[in-house]
């Protein structure tokens, strides 16, 4: 009996979900081909249209919830909080640690079909060793020529410096037990008045 319940309640749930999709589809619809409609249209007539005041003229405590309407043109709405953030001095003083800051989702600048020489698990690897290859050819080009009888005047040279002569030093049982001395342990202390 249960199930017979679940199932119909389910169904109805299902029902009630493609009416509510259907309507967000019409709605959709209807704002895509309003801003179709406003694309034509310069920024001074949708404003009068709207009858929102310029973006650029806002001033401190002015109301900027008419530009949220959905109707309204994305470009229109990014002025008007633009123009807000730099009024208000809490969100006109970014201090640069916004991770987000920037919009960096325009597929407009995403070059199709982009080589790396980075790796994944790997990083970089190919590039470091062609860059490695190149060094250690231009070093065999150096020697090559190195090799080649030229006439230069011969350098002295150096003094080989004098090795270094390390004793140990031996303890006796007094002055090991002077080394293994530990510090006394730090306290806070604290003092108040009154």
């Amino acid at each position: 009996m249960t199930q017979a319940r679940d199932f119909w309640s389910r169904r109805k749930a299902a029902v009630q979900a493609e009416a509510e999709a259907e309507v967000i589809a019409v709605e959709e619809q209807a704002i895509a081909a309003q801003h179709a409609e406003l694309q034509e249209k310069s920024d001074a007539e949708i404003l009068a249209e709207f009858d929102l005041p310029d973006p650029d003229e806002l001033q401190a405590g002015d109301d900027v919830s008419g530009f949220m309407a959905k109707a309204v043109p994305d470009r229109l709405r990014r002025r008007a909080l633009r123009r807000l953030w730099r009024l208000n001095p809490v969100l006109a003083n970014v201090d640069g640690l916004v991770d987000y800051g920037e919009d960096y989702t325009d597929a407009a600048c995403v070059i199709e079909n982009i080589q790396t020489a980075y790796q994944v698990g790997k990083g970089m690897l190919a590039h470091v060793e062609a860059l490695a290859a190149e060094a250690e050819d231009s070093e065999v080009d150096e020697a090559s020529e190195l090799d080649e009888p030229q006439e230069e005047p011969v350098a002295p040279s150096e003094p080989a410096p004098e090795p270094v002569v390390m004793v140990k030093a031996e303890i006796t049982p007094d002055a090991s037990e002077d080394a293994e001395i530990t510090p006394a342990p730090r306290r806070m202390k604290f003092e108040f008045e009154g």
